[in-house]
């Protein structure tokens, strides 16, 4: 796979002080457009009886980055607006009853807008307790555990998302009780022209949110 490694972009997280609403930050909740529906898996499970019991599955928010902090890096990416990423890994986060694993699609969003943003609010069922972490900032430059547009380090992964860009790889984190089954590399992929079918949509429809085509992969021992 190739990939410009000027664009590569590490990350870290740090969970001192609050991010204020539109602003980058990791876990916590998403700052979304009110129109904008949190994404959701459709989940159908087989009945004893035979029927079938259908439900949403929310998928885990990861982060948001306002594109203004990494505008000096020609990532493809539009120099304005926020990128919001949601994965399916409750599972790996010890919420070993979820339905969802990595072979489900993550969902990458592009809103233009950076004010007249909502923090989305769900809780679990009968409680009013949220579902989102506590949010922590991102710090652009630093790490080695969060890579964007980086080159994926397991050439299993590489050659099977040759004709893909490598928007994520993510390791695993003892901190957040993140674990990939015994050791493992979780990455999100673009499609190879993402830039260009974005730009197109933008045009399109200005002003509304982008719902980029993305898909998921683990790397694991």
């Amino acid at each position: 796979m190739e990939t410009d490694l000027n664009r590569t972009i590490c990350l870290r997280t740090s969970s001192g002080g609050v991010p204020q609403v539109g602003m980058s930050h990791w876990w916590g909740a998403p700052d979304l457009p009110p129109e904008v529906p949190y994404p959701y898996v459709r989940i159908k499970d087989e009945l004893p009886d035979g029927g079938v019991d259908e439900y949403d599955e929310p998928l885990t928010f990861l982060f948001q980055l306002r594109l203004e902090d990494i505008a000096h890096i020609e990532t493809g990416l539009p120099k304005e607006g926020i990128l919001h990423v949601f994965a399916p890994l409750d599972y790996y986060l010890g919420e070993l009853d979820s339905p969802l694993d990595y072979h489900d699609d993550p969902v990458v969003l592009y809103t233009p807008a950076t004010d007249g943003l909502e923090p989305y609010e769900i809780t679990w069922e009968g409680t009013d307790e949220s579902i989102f972490r506590p949010a922590e900032r991102i710090i652009i430059g630093q790490g080695e555990d969060i890579i964007l547009f980086g080159n994926p380090i397991h050439d299993e992964i590489a050659d099977a998302h040759s004709n893909q860009t490598c928007l994520l790889m993510l390791e695993e984190n003892e901190e957040w009780g993140l674990r990939f089954l015994d050791c493992g590399t979780y990455y999100i992929f673009l499609e190879k022209d993402f830039a260009k079918t974005l730009a197109e949509a933008v045009k399109a429809h200005p002003g509304r949110t982008i719902n980029l085509k993305a898909s998921g992969d683990l790397f694991f021992y």
